[in-house]
C-alpha cells in the first residue's frame, strides 16, 4: 500500500511556511459571536491563544495585518454594533491594522481584500481564524484563483459540531482535521506548532 500525498506534494511544491514578515496575516472573524450562543465554538479558546501569540509574532517581523469580521444584520448573529459582533479583546486591531467587514463566507467576495493585499506586494498570506470549514476554507480556496500562496495556521483555527445528515453529530474536531486536509490537498500549507515564524 503506498502513502497517500497531496497534490502539492506530487507536484513538488515547495511546502515551507513563509517567513511572517515575508507575508500578510489575515485573522478572520475571531469575534465574541464565538464564544457562547448557538455558534459557541468548543475550541475557541485555545485557537484563540494562538491567534494572539500568531499576531504577536507578525507584528514583531513586520509583517502586513489585515483583520476580518463578519458584519450580519442589526439584532441577529454578526451585529457588529454589539458586543458579540466586536473581534475577541485578545486579538483587538491596533492603529494602523487594516479592519475588513465581510457579509459572505469568502473573505475576498464583496470586499477590497485583493486590492488591499496586492498594496502590500506580498504573494504569501497566513490564514487565521473561525470557521475552519466555512471562512478559512472559502477564503483559501478563492486565494488560490488569485494567485497567493495560503498558508494556514491550524492550532489559530477551530470550528463547531456539524449535523451528518442521518440524524448524528460529526464532532467540531473532525470537521476541523477534515477540512484541513482538504486544503492541504490543493489549496494551502497547513503549518502546526511553531512552524511559522
Amino acid at each position: 500500500m503506498t502513502t497517500a500525498k497531496t497534490l502539492l506534494q506530487l507536484a513538488g511544491a515547495d511546502l515551507n511556511p513563509p517567513r511572517l514578515g515575508d507575508a500578510a496575516l489575515v485573522l478572520i472573524d475571531i469575534q465574541n459571536e464565538y464564544l457562547a450562543g448557538p455558534l459557541a465554538l468548543p475550541d475557541a479558546r485555545a485557537a484563540i491563544a494562538r491567534a494572539a501569540a500568531l499576531l504577536a509574532r507578525a507584528r514583531e517581523s513586520g509583517a502586513a495585518i489585515i483583520h476580518i469580521a463578519h458584519r450580519g444584520k442589526a439584532g441577529s448573529l454578526f451585529d457588529r454594533g454589539t458586543e458579540r459582533g466586536a473581534i475577541v479583546a485578545e486579538l483587538s486591531p491596533r492603529a494602523g491594522e487594516l479592519v475588513i467587514e465581510k457579509e459572505l463566507s469568502n473573505a475576498f467576495a464583496g470586499t477590497d481584500l485583493q486590492a488591499r493585499l496586492a498594496a502590500t506586494d506580498r504573494k504569501n498570506i497566513v490564514l487565521a481564524g473561525f470557521m475552519t470549514h466555512m471562512c478559512v476554507s472559502s477564503t483559501a480556496r478563492a486565494a488560490l484563483d488569485l494567485g497567493f500562496r495560503t498558508t494556514i495556521d491550524a492550532d489559530a483555527c477551530a470550528t463547531r459540531d456539524l449535523p451528518d445528515g442521518r440524524g448524528g453529530t460529526l464532532d467540531a474536531r473532525t470537521i476541523h482535521e477534515v477540512a484541513l486536509a482538504e486544503l492541504s490537498d490543493r489549496f494551502a500549507i497547513i503549518a502546526r506548532g511553531d512552524a511559522l515564524k
